[in-house]
């Protein structure tokens, strides 16, 4: 019998006001052929927009691994909650979640608290620094007990963004691979 396993689509999930040229999801996308899951507005990101983008991204392919960075990450969360297609995603690593609960964000990003907390329903791995001015450590490893995803230790790298000065941050790469090779073995 002919082996009919779907290889995976990356879906890269920009935060906001998207991830710019020297950005690692923007350079993943170029050497990679990863897909940007485009959003109407980058700079006033609406949360039931923002999920609606990633469900309709996710109709378009049988079988998705997702890559979020930053506000990206809280969509993944929202988004699980709520749709009835997230057996289509086999992954996720969930990059600097931004802590959009924070007093000084309620009001910019006014649809996206509570941050959703409930289990994601496919593996994930959360990725964060020591020194991420957008969310303490502590608190992003609270999310990740929340979510049921393992945790990775960024560094000292601030919000791994390209101000981090990683480039194409193949430690980010290696765990992105990392997952794909799981649901390959363990068929998730």
């Amino acid at each position: 019998m002919a082996n009919t396993r779907v290889t995976p689509q990356v879906l890269l999930l920009p935060g906001w006001h998207n991830s710019g040229p020297a950005h690692w999801q923007s350079l993943w996308q170029a050497e990679h052929g990863y897909v940007r899951v485009e959003q109407h507005s980058w700079d006033r990101p609406l949360r039931g927009d923002w999920m609606a983008q990633l469900e309709e991204a996710v109709l378009q392919h049988p079988q998705s691994v997702l890559v979020a960075h930053s506000l990206g990450c809280i969509q993944v969360a929202a988004w699980a909650a709520h749709s009835r297609n997230t057996h289509r995603v086999k992954a996720a690593l969930l990059v600097a979640p931004c802590d959009a609960e924070r007093p000084e964000m309620q009001n910019i990003l006014h649809s996206w608290h509570p941050i959703v907390r409930d289990r994601m329903p496919f593996p994930s791995i959360v990725v964060t620094s020591r020194n991420d001015p957008y969310c303490s450590f502590m608190r992003a490893s609270a999310l990740a007990q929340a979510w049921g995803s393992s945790m990775a230790d960024g560094g000292m790298c601030g919000h791994l963004n390209a101000d981090s000065r990683i480039g194409n941050w193949p430690q980010g790469h290696a765990l992105l691979q990392q997952l794909l090779e799981e649901e390959v073995t363990h068929g998730y």
